[in-house]
């Protein structure tokens, strides 16, 4: 047991366990899926489909945060996505060409601003918190632009299909987050990429010393980052059918380094969990449906997500269960006390 609990994965997975058991007993119909016109729904489903945004800029997330890096934009990049999108459509005649057009806009878009993210960083050695900071404000400026200022509605049933569409009885985000976690899995688990990225995030003078290029590498991941961020951005958009430069993938970014965290993936670079990035996200996205079932304020939802996410860390820590243990039990090892010897007075 005692090996299990240091597994990176373990908590993480007992938290949602935890959660999923607590939705089962105040609801005994939480678990229940139907199929209804040759599609699954439920709240297990809607926990999926809901959380297939955030899985993706958490896959993205990890890669950047294992270089030692941290990417505050992809919630702007989430809102240029959807709003350049959403004005395409919104400007032309609905039509699977229209949306193909749309899509290609928005995701070329990102990738720009994953180069830029990745200029500032790499090349021009910006702090990766102040480089990606200043997209983070000028990008919700950009969107306001895109959109001006106003919310942008869409009634397009082929744009609609990757936020709220089906396919093989499953919603289509949930298809599309799980084939960017298998296609970014096979390539950082199956190649030397990952390799590099962790060798990078370990130590990236020693790494630069043994000929790798890092800077191209962390160019690399910001782009990939910012593309993730895109495709999420154009699910959010089109699962709400509009664009809201302002608020859509408000405060996403903190729930993604949350995600990440929990994952085990740490901070400081180096050895990273695309696994345990995808579990936090669903723990994340679990509590919030969570707090809605139970008919708690939506405003305590940060609140929750904050207890929860300490307890999942400090459980992490070898360092705090240690001194759990040390109160549990006795010290083991220490000499008992020996009594001072008597003092014995000499007469002569």
């Amino acid at each position: 047991m005692t090996s299990m609990t240091k597994q990176r994965l373990f908590w993480p997975v007992v938290a949602l366990l935890v959660l999923l058991v607590g939705d089962l007993i105040a609801s005994p119909s939480f678990f229940k899926i139907e199929l209804r016109d040759g599609h699954l729904y439920g709240n297990l489903v809607d926990i999926l489909k809901n959380g297939a945004p955030l899985i993706l800029i958490a896959i993205g997330m990890t890669l950047v945060i294992a270089t030692r890096g941290i990417d505050l934009s992809v919630g702007s990049v989430v809102a240029i996505s959807g709003a350049l999108a959403c004005l395409w459509v919104s400007d032309n005649p609905d039509g699977a060409g229209t949306t193909l057009i749309a899509f290609g806009l928005a995701l070329g878009l990102s990738l720009v601003l994953g180069v830029w993210n990745g200029w500032l960083v790499a090349a021009l050695g910006i702090q990766p918190i102040i480089a990606t900071l200043i997209l983070m404000v000028a990008g919700r400026g950009i969107a306001q632009l895109i959109t001006d200022g106003q919310v942008i509605t869409v009634n397009s049933h082929s744009f609609e299909w990757i936020g709220s569409g089906f396919l093989f009885t499953l919603p289509s985000a949930i298809l599309i987050a799980l084939a960017v976690f298998v296609l970014a899995s096979v390539l950082v688990r199956r190649s030397a990429l990952g390799l590099l990225v962790e060798a990078v995030g370990g130590n990236p003078e020693a790494s630069r010393l043994a000929g790798l290029r890092s800077a191209r590498l962390t160019w690399l991941v910001y782009v990939f980052c910012a593309l993730c961020a895109g495709i999420a951005g154009l699910m959010i958009s089109a699962n709400v059918h509009s664009a809201d430069g302002n608020h859509a993938g408000l405060f996403i970014e903190l729930d993604a380094i949350l995600a990440v965290v929990v994952g085990g993936t740490q901070l400081t670079g180096g050895r990273f969990s695309l696994g345990g990035s995808v579990i936090g996200a669903l723990l994340i996205q679990t509590l919030t449906t969570t707090v809605y079932a139970l008919g708690i304020p939506p405003e305590a939802i940060m609140l929750f997500k904050a207890v929860v996410v300490l307890a999942v860390c400090l459980l992490q820590s070898p360092a705090f269960r240690r001194k759990l243990r040390r109160r549990r039990s006795p010290q083991a090892g220490q000499p008992a006390a020996t009594p001072a010897p008597e003092k014995v007075e000499v007469t002569a």
